[in-house]
């Protein structure tokens, strides 16, 4: 039997992790609110940088009233408040509240913890290799 082509395999595993990202598994799994969480991992992503409400349009792929709202609902649930810009009276900044940070870090060690399991039985180089490479292939997405 012939092997794959690598390309269609990583293609059909790309397709199976987008659809568990469209669905925010991890977060939802983990207790975090769904839309909110795109929310708390633009503004940690943006970090150091400030973000708006804009900067969480362009990074989650949405129009801006859609982010707004999602942004309205991050800081109603006290994950998020807004700041005003130290050097732009006109603009805002999102800052993670202490609450924020802590759904945050929930959910990255349910990701992790998660991760571990699916590789618990992989050896520690296959691990390394696997996480080289991944970082490779994604940074290569973006040429």
């Amino acid at each position: 039997m012939d092997k794959p082509d690598p390309v269609a395999a990583v293609e059909s595993a790309m397709i199976a992790v987008r659809r568990r990202q469209t669905r925010r598994t991890f977060a939802v799994e983990s207790g975090g609110p769904d839309p909110v969480q795109e929310v708390l991992d633009a503004i940690e992503a943006a970090h150091p940088d400030n973000l708006g409400v804009n900067g969480v349009a362009a990074a989650l792929g949405v129009d801006q009233p859609r982010a707004s709202k999602l942004v309205a609902a991050a800081v109603s649930a006290g994950l998020v408040r807004r700041e005003a810009d130290q050097q732009d009276g006109r603009r805002t900044n999102l800052v993670l509240t202490g609450q924020g940070r802590e759904q945050l870090e929930t959910v990255h060690a349910y990701r992790r913890d998660r991760f571990a399991n699916a590789m618990e039985d992989w050896s520690a180089a296959e691990r390394e290799t696997f996480a080289d490479l991944l970082t490779r292939f994604v940074t290569g997405l973006d040429r």
